[in-house]
């Protein structure tokens, strides 16, 4: 029976709208209830030359209508009669409202908000002490629609803690728990918008933009978030500025014209508008009326949906604009809801009912509640249904009823307090309460916001108003899709909104000005790169890390040494196996030939141990190649050096058994020649040993050298090495075998050997010169190669010291044994032959004659 009633009641509605007859939907913004709840929407909005003027406390006139305040208000009243209509929420209760327009200005809200404060069934605010028993005509608040005047309400409401749920209201300063005790609202706060905002910059590269705000407390306030928000992400702000509020008597041209003209003349291709629908409005009439260049516009949520904004001429040459727009549940019961007020409200029968059953002691101190409401058809508001801030109001009402449902213990059966609940009562439910709307469950979060997700719009245009497409959505993180995107540009090309180009890769940022988005590219050198595309300055690797240069990472570093494979040691090897090879041949042939008189005379078996000590100090340059250790670097000088010293000490002996030979008295000879020889002579040996021994050890305790890891001398590589820790002590150790060697040379240089005998002094003193020549080139070769190197400088003076000593001394003899054994004999190389004694004799006796 519902059903027909209705479409009869839309037919005759249908045929009566049109013809301009007045309604009575005015009448239907009051119903009376157990509990009443009062609304505070913007119906109309009033003349600014009205409010300018004002100099009496008179109420100003709202004569422009508002369809989104209409709709709102329908919104609130059609959720109130749901929950009425419902036994699970309410049961045995109903739910009253009573609803005004605020004009959008705070002085008009305030009148309503005096009423809804008065008395129960009176219209006094009377004074107490204490209004803990206090009961105003209202239990809680729905509404208003801007920050504004929440700001103003919100404080009024907050000292009798009368519990205010906002539907429109997203300044973040409302959610301060200190100043707006009792206020909460059913939209997220800007935060979250504009967070929204700055990471849609972010994700499309737009670094360079310009904020504009309305000059009032949502703008500014939002201006100062996104400007906190920006710098996070490394946004810079070109321009900021404050777009003035049409005001009677105000400089507002001049000002947007400066505002303007700043964005126009530099490079921002982005602007925010974080602005109250009349701030756009007043900025866009001048951009379009002075056909400024075109833009990307990241819309606030207040004149997104703006019809004020959204139907004015030549809006679509402004350029493209995006902004983000809370999304709820669809109410699909709504469109119709509001044909079957209309239809009613042209009833003249039900109006007349409606008349006697609603009438209010506040008709005249208001006057009616929205004349312009009566003068409207179904076209005027259908552009309206399915706006965003519908399900906001809906949600609204539902939390206050799901409040009231937990103060009063309802249940099925019904609610059993019987007592009047207080405003303040409610409110103790309110916070962090979780309620349902529209198949949505939402929740209150302490600071009285919810948690609800928004859809990213663009304009486009396809009539005289442009339609709202989705293009994305953000719910803590931004999803968007590009392609559905239609930019304003040639080609339909994403504007580019940037100071300066993006670096390359391996290239950091070197700031111009004051803007952290105006900078030069700087390459970043080698040992050096860019760690992330924002940084400022290159970021230096870790000692054991190398880059090239303009490098985005670092490597790591390859320990560099004298490897065994690389072709200096290989060569060097080959020396070595020449010198061992040697070496060897010649202790062979010594020990074999170790009785005749050509080993006898070059030492016997102290020859045969110069030369184990040759063959130690081929073996000692093993120790050079590979990685260092510390036992390497212990081991490599004495290794070496002590087995040179006992083989220069073998020749000490010859050079001094040659010299008292040659420069000394028979008799003087035959008794030291004794002593040159047998245990005398291992003796000395063992002594010069000791001595180097004793050097080495002191060298190795006082200054032991050590394994270092230099990071810097090499581009890409760590080199490894054995570092002398003193060079005075280094030489030290070499002073040993450089003493012997220079006393080997002096007692064989000047020498003469006789007539018929093998020349054993040549052979030494060629020896020491191999010697010297090797060491002392050694020196500057050391100090001048390169420190990889110089373990290769070592091992070829020690091998060459040891080829030195084998071509000069051994060598030779050497070929005598094999080549030439007829002049292995004592006459040759001992001088015992017949007439050997008689010739020194004689050679002395002679002396001694020249002598007298």
């Amino acid at each position: 029976m519902l059903r027909p009633a209705v479409l009869g009641l839309s037919l005759w509605a249908v045929l009566h709208l049109g013809t301009g007859a007045p309604l009575c939907l005015s009448q239907q913004l009051r119903m009376k209830g157990d509990y009443v709840l009062g609304g505070l929407f913007p119906l109309g909005e009033a003349e600014e030359a009205g409010l300018g003027s004002r100099t009496r406390p008179s109420s100003p006139v709202c004569t422009r209508f508002s369809s989104n305040g209409l709709l709102w208000a329908l919104a609130m009243k059609m959720a109130v009669e749901e929950i009425n209509n419902r036994s699970d929420l309410l049961p045995g209760l109903r739910l009253g409202h009573d609803l005004f327009d605020t004009c959008s200005e705070p002085v008009v809200a305030m009148k309503p908000s005096l009423m809804f404060l008065a008395k129960a069934d009176s219209r006094d605010i009377a004074a107490y002490c204490n209004y803990t028993q206090y009961q105003p005509r209202v239990l809680a608040v729905i509404g208003p629609h801007s920050s504004e005047l929440a700001v103003v309400t919100g404080k009024f409401f907050g000292f009798f803690l009368m519990p205010q749920v906002s539907y429109g209201a997203s300044m973040e300063l409302l959610s301060a728990r200190e100043t707006f005790p009792s206020f909460f609202r059913t939209v997220p706060s800007d935060r979250v918008q504009l967070t929204a905002a700055a990471e849609l910059l972010q994700e499309f590269g737009w670094n360079w933009v310009a904020a504009l705000g309305s000059d009032d407390e949502y703008g500014r306030q939002g201006l100062s978030i996104f400007s906190a928000l920006a710098a996070a992400r490394g946004i810079c702000i070109a321009h900021e500025g404050l777009v003035p509020l049409p005001r009677a008597n105000s400089p507002l041209l001049g000002k947007v014209q400066e505002v303007l003209h700043q964005v126009n003349q530099s490079s921002v291709q982005v602007v925010l508008l974080f602005a109250s629908a009349r701030a756009a409005h007043a900025l866009f009439s001048y951009s379009i009326s002075s056909k400024l260049s075109r833009k990307v516009w990241v819309a606030s949520e207040a004149w997104l949906t703006s019809d004020l904004v959204m139907g004015l001429p030549g809006m679509a040459q402004v350029g493209t604009v995006l902004g983000f727009l809370q999304r709820g549940a669809q109410l699909h019961k709504f469109s119709q809801y509001v044909k079957t007020r209309l239809a009613l409200a042209a009833d003249p029968a039900f109006c007349a009912a409606l008349g006697e059953r609603e009438q209010g002691l506040e008709e005249d101190v208001v006057g009616r509640r929205c004349p312009q409401c009566d003068c409207i058809t179904l076209q005027n508001v259908s552009a309206g249904l399915n706006h965003h801030q519908t399900f906001s109001v809906y949600a609204a009402v539902y939390s206050v009823a799901q409040a009231l449902h937990n103060t009063l213990h309802c249940n099925a059966s019904g609610c059993p307090v019987q007592e009047p609940v207080k405003p303040w009562q409610l409110l103790d439910n309110m916070y962090n309460l979780t309620f349902h709307a529209g198949g949505l469950t939402l929740r209150f979060n302490s600071n009285g916001n919810v948690d609800m997700e928004y859809d990213l719009k663009l304009w486009v245009w396809q009539g005289p108003v442009p339609e709202l497409h989705d293009v994305g959505r953000f719910n803590g993180s931004l999803w968007i899709d590009s392609l559905k995107i239609r930019w304003h540009t040639s080609n339909n090309q994403k504007p580019v909104s940037q100071c300066s180009r993006q670096c390359q890769e391996g290239q950091v940022r070197r700031v111009k000005g004051f803007h952290s988005c105006c900078y030069d590219c700087v390459d970043c050198k080698a040992g050096s790169y860019r760690k992330s595309p924002d940084d400022l300055a290159c970021t230096f690797c870790s000692q054991d890390e190398w880059s090239p240069e303009r490098s985005t990472r670092c490597f790591r570093r390859r320990l560099r040494f004298l490897a065994w494979g690389e072709p200096a040691v290989l060569l060097l090897l080959l020396l070595f196996g020449l010198a061992l090879g040697l070496v060897l041949a010649a202790l062979g042939l010594f020990i074999r030939h170790r009785d005749s008189p050509l080993v006898q005379a070059s030492g016997g078996p102290l020859a045969c141990f110069g030369l184990v000590c040759l063959g130690l100090v081929c073996i000692s340059v093993l120790l050079f190649p590979g990685q260092p250790s510390p036992a390497r670097c212990l081991a490599q000088q004495p290794s070496s050096h002590l087995p040179l010293t006992g083989c220069l000490s073998t020749f000490i002996l010859q050079a001094a058994e040659i010299f008292v030979e040659s420069e000394l008295p028979l008799s003087w000879a035959d008794r030291l020649s004794g002593c040159l020889r047998g245990p005398w002579a291992w003796l000395v040996v063992l002594l010069a040993m000791l001595v180097e021994a004793a050097l080495c050890a002191w060298y190795l305790v006082a200054f032991p050298p050590e394994v270092v890891t230099d990071w810097r001398m090499l581009p890409t590589e760590a080199l490894v090495h054995c570092r002398a820790r003193s060079w005075v002590s280094f030489g030290l150790v070499h002073a040993t075998n450089a003493t012997l060697a220079f006393l080997c040379f002096l007692g064989t240089f000047l020498v003469q050997s006789r007539p018929g005998r093998y020349n054993r002094a040549r052979g030494l003193t060629f020896a020491m010169l191999a010697y010297f020549i090797t060491w002392v080139s050694f020196v500057p070769l050391l100090a001048n190669a390169q420190v990889v190197f110089r373990p290769a400088v070592q091992m070829g003076a020690l091998l060459l010291c040891v080829l030195g000593i084998l071509a000069a001394f051994h060598l030779p003899r050497c070929y005598l044994l094999v080549r030439q054994p007829e002049l292995n004999t004592p006459e040759f190389f001992l001088g015992r032959g017949p007439g050997d004694a008689r010739d020194r004799n004689d050679g002395h006796t002679g002396n001694q004659g020249k002598h007298e």
